[in-house]
């Protein structure tokens, strides 16, 4: 056994002190890199945590833009929204705080699937929108056992009058995830509402402002104590409208129930007094959330609720065409106005026969009888001396086939055949027997019913061809003007003013001489000028019996006074029957809507 000696037990021990000074050295050096890491390197980032425990940002909304007629009236507003918000940082018991929701909102809360892209921290998810006062109340009575919820007021868009409207304010909706990924990080958020349709879509970036913000104090539970900094959003832009409200509901009134479509519009300027497609939907049920059913039975709906039959109905335009084929025959010298022409019952050209809607004909008329009475075989005659591509030519340059550029989303061109469209399409040759049906409006000729008005428009004003509107100014809250619409001449339309003073004046014929086929839009006290048409669905004359889909549509387009036009109308009925019996007298109630309020309070 070895034994120490005396000088060998301080050398291990001193040996043993070292190793364990060195050790705590390490650990201390450790400990202090570490404080100094945490202090030094990571201390704001740290910092910053632990504030957002105790201070946070919360994003204000502004008040979306409002939307008023020509004369001021609140046509889109704002109302407050109560809607039920998440904070998910401030979520410790998941299932719990399900269960306690599912027993204070009947139907409870949809968890899964919560929305987290494009979310900053402690940034409030959306639970429900729009709550009742009574979950409302039930929410802020057990909010202290309801961790991370809270109840945020927000101004959600209110459509006072409804279903009235609705084809031109559009419809608000939640942003989609496409829209979410082509913007900017800071323009929108989960769950922002944002204009789908009209001009609530059109006129997003105005009507939308400019977020604010809160700096906020919260306790544990995440609830506000007090606000630390506040910069306050700014609101939307407000718009001003060209529509009159009165002539919109006397127009709406006049339509009732059928489908079809009304625009009133100023042909001096272009501006839209009123507009209706029907039938129609109310927006309010977008703004706060459409169930499923009520969606689909929309979308489904034959008679197309969400369609604007105004700007989107494509419909053979029948007589109201007959205008602009009159007018190419006369600048192109088929015919003079004192030629008289032979209209029979029917034209003959091969095999085949082409009636008049006279039974009896109307015998040897000029142009300006033919405008008069409507008489199909007096066109017939100068389509087919015209052909196809004159009869093109003038079309366009009436503005047929081509967008009217208004500002509205979703207009569609119409058609107006070519024998080089029919080869693209059909890979066929022009037939003559086509062109007979084009003269009068049918065949493959479609027009939307504010083409149809731009054209006589046109004729109204001497010869300009406008683009029409419906914003007239657009002015921050304080009233300064942002935008102001002008008149935008698209065009003239290559017609001269002796031609157009003929067409004008069997237009006026039309309603107030004896045959006129307008007649029923007369008004006593007022020169109204205008034309009906029938537009045929399905090659037979006989309607009456047929199915609803398969009758004609009713049209009649005119304005007045006819020494200084102010107002042109349009009406499209689908499925109407008659021009002179169902749209006609639509029109005059709206013109004599017009005129009446006009002399009654000398706004016009």
């Amino acid at each position: 056994m070895k034994v120490h000696s005396k000088r060998e037990e301080p050398l291990d021990l001193r040996s043993k002190t070292r190793r364990v000074l060195v050790l705590l050295f390490l650990f201390f050096g450790v400990l202090f890199l570490r404080i100094w890491y945490l202090q030094v390197v990571k201390g704001e980032e740290y910092k910053r945590l632990s504030e957002n425990n105790r201070i946070r940002l919360v994003i204000a909304a502004p008040p979306r833009g409002r939307i008023f007629d020509r004369e001021g009236r609140l046509l889109v507003g704002n109302r407050p929204s109560f809607n039920l918000t998440l904070i998910p940082e401030d979520v410790r018991d998941w299932k719990g705080l399900k269960e306690r929701l599912s027993l204070l909102i009947p139907g409870g809360v949809e968890f899964d699937g919560l929305k987290r892209d494009r979310r900053l921290p402690f940034e409030p998810l959306l639970l429900k929108r729009d709550m009742e006062w009574e979950e409302v109340a039930r929410i802020e009575v057990n909010r202290f056992d309801l961790p991370g919820v809270s109840i945020d007021v927000e101004s959600m868009r209110y459509y006072p009058y409804g279903k009235s409207l609705a084809h031109v304010l559009g419809y608000m909706g939640e942003i989609d995830r496409e829209r979410l990924q082509r913007t900017r990080f800071g323009d929108y958020r989960v769950g922002d509402m944002v204009g789908k349709r009209g001009i609530e879509r059109l006129w997003e970036e105005s009507l939308r402002g400019i977020r604010g913000g809160y700096q906020v104090e919260v306790d544990a539970l995440g609830r506000t104590k007090r606000v630390l900094k506040e910069v306050a959003p700014i609101p939307g832009k407000d718009i001003y409208l060209t529509i009159d409200l009165d002539l919109q509901e006397v127009a709406e009134k006049a339509l009732g129930d059928r489908a079809g479509a009304v625009i009133a519009m100023d042909p001096r300027n272009g501006e839209i007094l009123a507009m209706v497609s029907s039938p129609s939907y109310d927006p309010n049920l977008f703004a706060k959330g459409m169930d499923r059913d009520t969606w689909k039975a929309l979308v489904t709906d034959p008679r197309r609720p969400l369609e604007n039959k105004a700007i989107q109905g494509q419909y053979p335009p029948a007589s109201t065409f007959k205008v602009v084929t009159a007018a190419a025959a006369l600048e192109e010298g088929i015919i003079r106005p004192g030629d008289r022409l032979f209209s029979g019952p029917y034209f003959i050209l091969g095999n085949r026969v082409f009636r008049d809607w006279k039974e009896q004909g109307h015998g040897f008329i000029d142009i300006h009888r033919a405008i008069v009475e409507s008489a199909d075989t007096f066109f017939y005659q100068l389509g087919l001396e015209l052909g196809v591509d004159r009869i093109a030519r003038y079309a366009r340059a009436f503005g047929f086939g081509v967008k009217t550029g208004i500002d509205l989303d979703g207009e569609k061109p119409g058609l107006v055949p070519t024998k080089e469209w029919k080869g693209l399409v059909f890979n066929e040759p022009w037939y003559k027997g086509e062109t007979l049906p084009v003269a009068v409006g049918q065949g493959y000729l479609l027009a939307t019913p504010l083409q149809v008005l731009n054209a006589y428009a046109a004729i109204a004003n001497g010869g300009r061809l406008l683009q029409p509107h419906v914003v007239k100014e657009v002015r921050d809250r304080e009233g300064h003007m942002i935008y102001r619409a002008r008149v935008k001449e698209k065009d003239r339309v290559p017609v001269s003013r002796k031609n157009l003073e003929i067409i004008k004046r069997a237009l006026w014929g039309a309603v107030n001489e004896k045959g006129g086929t307008g007649r029923t839009a007369m008004i006593k006290g007022f020169d109204v000028a205008g034309k009906t048409g029938t537009a045929q669905v399905v090659g037979l004359r006989e309607g009456g019996d047929l199915p609803y889909r398969f009758r004609d549509h009713s049209w009649f387009v005119g304005f007045a006074p006819y020494g200084s036009p102010e107002i042109a109308v349009v009406v499209l009925v689908e499925h109407g029957g008659f021009g002179a019996t169902t749209a006609a007298p639509i029109a005059k109630k709206v013109i004599e809507a017009y005129l009446t309020k006009g002399h009654r309070d000398g706004s016009r």
